[in-house]
């Protein structure tokens, strides 16, 4: 109940911080900081960050992993989209991280005369929310061309306190 109640919580802010951002992107994608593994652009977003010999932040990796698990049933195994869902790779580039994020947490409905698309609710799936940020960070890679369809094939180390954090996101 708790869990639920602080997802509604970031769900509603998100879409509030969505409202009344910009639709330009998430901007510059350089890495500026980083927290236990997590790198975050200058306006502190998370970000990836992928070396001139293709190593990958862990983040990315993950992020690679849990849309595999959790998102390419709907929107293809690369993220280019399906006859289910639009391209996330194409979305992105005019997404702010508050959209993105919003929509993933609370959901999305589209109704017009000719199609209907929906977008379901995962704010209540502990699979998708403890893996949020990478499942964003991996996306933004490839919508920006950073990262190709293939699977990651070197990564940093995972960070020290990895575990222990997804061990409390999944109580």
């Amino acid at each position: 109940m708790k869990l639920a109640a602080s997802l509604a919580c970031l769900a509603a802010a998100s879409l509030l911080a969505a409202a009344s951002a910009r639709a330009d992107g998430a901007g510059d994608p350089a890495p500026v900081t980083s927290t236990n593994g997590e790198y975050f652009d200058k306006d502190g977003n998370p970000t990836y960050k992928i070396g001139k010999d293709g190593m990958v932040d862990w983040y990315t990796f993950i992020g690679y992993r849990m849309y595999g698990a959790n998102c390419l049933q709907c929107h293809g195994p690369d993220a280019l989209g399906s006859s289910y869902a639009p391209s996330l790779v194409d979305s992105l580039k005019s997404l702010t991280t508050q959209q993105v994020q919003g929509t993933i947490i609370g959901g999305k409905r589209n109704i017009s005369a000719s199609q209907e698309l929906v977008m379901p609710s995962f704010g209540e799936n502990k699979n998708v929310m403890c893996y949020l940020d990478p499942i964003y960070v991996y996306l933004r890679a490839r919508s920006d061309g950073a990262l190709n369809r293939e699977r990651p094939s070197n990564h940093e180390p995972k960070p020290a306190d990895w575990e222990k954090t997804i061990d409390a996101c999944f109580g």
